[in-house]
């Protein structure tokens, strides 16, 4: 690993801070072998490769799915209908006495 070219303080890559006797970036990768590089903290990220398909990402992520409203809707409704129906009833009834 022996290399003429002098560990930095801090990533060049990343910014992280490498320790001092260190050979690669504790944070990303980069190292003296690879010169520090990009590619060293980049392949860490997930990107996507030549293969992605940037339409089917588009399509899968950004259309909505045809939706069907659930049935806890109707309980509710009912659940709101029945309270006011109760709060009616209860505030004739006090009008009577």
């Amino acid at each position: 690993m022996g290399s003429s070219f002098a560990r930095p303080d801090f990533c060049p890559n990343c910014g992280a801070e490498i320790p001092e006797k260190a050979h690669a970036c504790p944070e990303c990768g980069s190292c003296e072998e690879t010169g520090w590089s990009e590619d060293a903290g980049s392949q860490r990220l997930g990107l996507p490769d030549e293969s992605f398909d940037y339409e089917d990402f588009v399509n899968r992520e950004f259309t909505a799915p045809e939706r069907r409203r659930p049935s806890i809707r109707k309980f509710w409704w009912a659940v709101a209908i029945f309270l006011l129906v109760a709060a009616a009833l209860s505030f004739f009834a006090s009008l009577r006495f």
